[in-house]
């Protein structure tokens, strides 16, 4: 039985389980195993040829952001409009076959974007160069799944179950849980939080199945037996995603209204180039970008030229963007907030 049986005969029998306490050991079990086949399944063949043309782009810019979705969503159009790059847009599926980059200037920030080929479903097992488009996704800082507003919430959860499987976790923040392996000792088992999806038998029968006998547990929140066996995995990508609507000119205002106050959405047209300039304000706030500014003594400061950093960003983060010397001989900084 190959890898693809074994991931579909497991996905059939955790359906069929009913969830409850007689049955999350065995559950549990089961999406360990779902994991494990779906890494051997990511792992790259070595009677593999050489790379799909087009998927090797160099990272530039101060940010990048993947467009997903699946085939004559818009996405094409969408990179036309808001770069300069001008991609390939037709009515029929697949006009995109290879990673497009272009580049949107705003406030003073250089974001690259990709425009990445459609995927179909069943992507994340190797269909229509779907492990290629996947594996562009999982380098960027940001995702944006362009969807279908005429397909409702059909093609979401569809584009949410492939990146699930191969490892990306969207607007989700990695688990608080202490995990290292040791050489002796058994298992060293302990929470901080009282746990109600976990518990010492069940991470106990999770962990063998890795072959990992000897380990410390630190749990510091209440999570799911899925987030354990992230962090025992340890590839997974933690990235935020907007979910971006588009054709919102083809359905009703009630369905437009509705949309638009789903949790992460924003609502476009790009055939009448609807709300465009407010997705942009959404995607910087999503890649946590900030402008940092320059200025001599007794000069006004020059707002031409920004340094562009991540939120959170340090003095000596700043030193190092400027020159790599400067850290070193550096004294002191006056800072303005605005």
């Amino acid at each position: 039985m190959g890898i693809l049986e074994k991931i579909g005969e497991i996905e059939r029998e955790i359906s069929r389980t009913q969830k409850n306490k007689a049955t999350e050991y065995h559950l549990g079990l089961l999406k360990a195993k779902l994991a494990k086949y779906r890494a051997q399944l990511l792992e790259p063949s070595k009677s593999a040829g050489a790379k799909g043309e087009g998927f090797d782009v160099m990272k530039s810019g101060d940010a990048r952001v993947a467009l997903i979705g699946f085939p004559s969503v818009g996405k094409s159009t969408f990179l036309s409009l808001m770069t300069a790059t001008a991609s390939e847009a037709a009515s029929y599926e697949f006009t995109t076959l290879t990673c497009i980059p272009g580049v949107i200037e705003y406030n003073g920030a250089n974001i690259q974007l990709l425009d990445l080929p459609g995927i179909i479903e069943g992507a994340s097992q190797g269909k229509g160069r779907g492990r290629q488009v996947i594996a562009v996704a999982r380098t960027a800082d940001v995702v944006i799944m362009m969807l279908d507003a005429t397909k409702g919430d059909v093609q979401r959860k569809l584009l949410e179950k492939e990146l699930e499987s191969v490892g990306i976790r969207l607007n989700r923040s990695k688990p608080n849980i202490y995990f290292k392996p040791k050489k002796g000792g058994g298992l060293s088992y302990n929470s901080m939080v009282p746990l109600t999806m976990c518990s010492e038998k069940l991470v106990q029968l999770i962990l063998h199945e890795y072959k990992i006998f000897n380990a410390e547990v630190l749990f510091r929140e209440d999570s799911t037996p899925d987030d354990f066996i992230d962090v025992i995995v340890g590839n997974r990508v933690y990235m935020p995603c907007l979910y971006v609507y588009n054709k919102v000119d083809q359905i009703s205002i009630e369905e437009v209204d509705r949309l638009a106050h789903e949790p992460h959405s924003v609502v476009i047209s790009c055939g009448m180039k609807l709300n465009l300039d407010f997705l942009l304000e959404r995607l910087w706030e999503y890649l946590a970008l900030i402008c940092l500014y320059t200025k001599k003594r007794g000069e006004r400061p020059d707002f031409s030229d920004a340094i562009i950093m991540r939120r959170g960003a340090s003095v000596e983060h700043v030193c190092h963007r400027i020159h790599r010397t400067l850290a070193s001989q550096f004294k002191y900084a006056l800072v303005w907030v605005s």
